[in-house]
């Protein structure tokens, strides 16, 4: 069992426990759990594996924990929590995916309103039933009927960090049956899309009923939902469902064509077919009856006289023009980052210090790292003010004599405060070796105000990067209403970067605005926002976002040595 799902059932366990009104001691040692084990470099699992480990030497981990966590990874569950979802119904805590809705005002819905569903809500909140409720009022009545439209999104996908190891890990499986010539992912996950409906895995075999039995019986399957001759639906223990479908060696390459999508991108390749006296589908290319084609991609493309085009380009977005010109790009890869940029370390919210994080980076290949903890307006996690990070520079500088193979800058996540100002002065931020300027706060104020705020960062002489410019979340936080032209055009001017940051509830920039970006000439960085040694691992979910922009190594900024990475900063010119 991945950490990731550990940790999610440690989340959950700790919402219906507040919903239900628990002790609020349990609730945060529940929650520091789920944090711990998200955070841990290794597998949880193995620590339980491992005669000479213990769980109890994890931070914030007691005996009671430990077996908590032993009888998730061996059941894939918990009987407490078990209980817990057969006393709340599920529609209950649907509701916790609204932004801005907690536990406490769930709790608040359930128990006064008897509201148990979404519907229920959406149906109380027009009729203003929940302004009378203590501590909700008009404004947040009306905020909450804004966000279950977007809460019932969310409940319908999943990041796709969640979804793509369980994918893989089924491909690498059946891959290794005797039966099984060729598997591949296909659907959304294959165009990494940064959230997933469901997976679609497709096989070539001698015989079709290995790959099902194999997959009936895999540890991450749940349970079978239907099976046929061909096809086959199984439900992860994730909750997401996954369809099998085993087609002919002939039509392997259609199949993953037809099935990857996306559903635009394939409404043009059928017309381009129609206008050549063909037809294309999940089965072939076919001329009248006959099948010309089929067995790869690169023949149904080249059916229609397209060369091959990259998945995470297929959604209609002018790819299809490019591929026609011969100007498709050579999309960046994971292996193409040098550096990474944002990140935190103990000296506020993280989990390692900054050799560390170090060591970590030069174990994934990285040449350089920026230290950026939070400023000070980031109280809830212990934000620096100037002394403390000036400091922490001193610190560093003592430190890179100690890590070779990996250069360390000074840097700082810098609020922008509501009033557009920044949170440490002038002086201070001209001492880093670069300033990422963020928003964390007042993230619904209008767009004339949000974009007044990330002008005046831009225009600071000292701000290399604008952080996660939207500030979403996905699923749970719609991004600020943002003026991106104006936002892009004062960035190129001043010679501002933009980031996508890579954590899998941000992905932020999305890849529409960061091709925006790159087209008004923005270096992009790719940043894992990473609070622990593994966190620096989503920097391959940030690569993905950047390839559905279109984005090319040269479009990213850390993909340059440190010393073309240190000329691109704003107070080197």
């Amino acid at each position: 069992m991945q950490n990731a799902e550990v940790a999610k059932l440690f989340d959950e366990l700790a919402d219906l426990l507040e919903i239900q009104g628990a002790n609020p001691f349990r609730l945060r040692a529940y929650r520091n759990a789920a944090r711990t084990i998200e955070n841990l470099p290794e597998s949880v699992g193995d620590i339980i594996a491992d005669p000479d480990r213990d769980l109890t030497d994890l931070p914030g981990i007691g005996k009671d924990l430990a077996q908590k966590i032993e009888t998730i990874v061996e059941t894939g569950s918990l009987p407490q929590l078990e209980e817990l979802r057969e006393q709340i119904p599920a529609g209950v805590v649907e509701m916790l995916r609204i932004p801005g809705v907690g536990p406490k005002k769930v709790a608040a819905l359930y128990k006064e309103l008897g509201i148990a569903s979404l519907d229920e809500l959406k149906q109380a909140a027009e009729a203003g039933r929940l302004a009378q409720l203590k501590g909700f009022g008009k404004k947040t009545e009306q905020a909450i009927l804004e966000g279950i439209d977007h809460a019932t999104e969310a409940g319908q996908r999943v990041y796709l960090a969640e979804a793509k190891p369980d994918a893989d890990r089924i491909v690498a499986d059946l891959s290794r049956l005797k039966s099984v010539k060729q598997a591949a992912v296909a659907g959304s996950c294959r165009r990494l899309k940064e959230t997933v409906g469901d997976l679609d895995v497709l096989v070539t075999a001698t015989r079709s009923d290995e790959p099902m039995d194999a997959l009936a019986q895999h540890e991450l399957v749940e349970k079978v939902l239907a099976r046929g001759e061909t096809k086959q639906r199984v439900r992860l223990r994730s909750g997401l469902e996954l369809d099998l479908r085993v087609v002919p060696e002939k039509s392997y390459g259609a199949a993953m064509q037809y099935f990857t999508g996306s559903k635009e991108h394939n409404i043009v390749i059928r017309r381009r077919a129609q206008e050549r006296g063909l037809k294309v589908n999940e089965y072939g290319v076919f001329r009248g009856s006959k099948q010309i084609a089929g067995r790869t991609e690169e023949e149904v493309y080249a059916a229609v006289d397209l060369p091959w085009i990259p998945p995470e380009l297929r959604e209609n977005r002018g790819e299809i023009e490019l591929a026609e010109r011969g100007r498709l790009p050579k999309l960046v890869e994971p292996s193409d980052l040098r550096g990474d940029v944002h990140m935190h370390t103990t000296d506020t919210d993280g989990t390692a210090d900054v050799l560390e994080m170090a060591e970590a980076a030069k174990q994934r290949g990285l040449k350089y790292i920026a230290i950026t903890d939070h400023s000070k307006r980031v109280t809830m996690a212990n934000g620096l003010d100037a002394t403390r990070l000036r400091q922490q520079w001193k610190k560093i500088d003592k430190l890179r004599s100690q890590v070779s193979g990996v250069e360390i800058l000074c840097g700082i996540e810098c609020d922008i405060l509501e009033d557009a100002s920044l949170d440490l002065p002038d002086e201070v931020l001209a001492e880093a070796d670069l300033v990422i300027a963020v928003i964390h706060y007042g993230l619904k104020q209008p767009r004339r105000q949000i974009t007044r705020r990330l002008l005046a960062a831009i225009q600071n002489r000292y701000v290399d990067v604008i952080g996660h410019p939207t500030g979403r979340l996905l699923g749970r936080r719609p991004g600020a209403d943002i003026d991106y032209d104006e936002v892009f055009k004062a960035a190129a001017d001043h010679g501002v970067m933009m980031e996508i940051n890579a954590h899998p509830s941000r992905l932020d920039l999305d890849d529409i605005h960061a091709a925006a970006a790159r087209d008004y000439g923005i270096p992009i960085v790719v940043a894992s926002d990473a609070h622990s040694p593994g966190g620096l691992d989503v920097l391959r979910y940030g690569v993905f976002q950047a390839r559905r922009a279109g984005l090319e190594k040269k479009d990213v900024a850390n993909t340059r040595t440190i010393s073309q990475f240190r000329k691109m900063l704003r107070r080197r010119h």
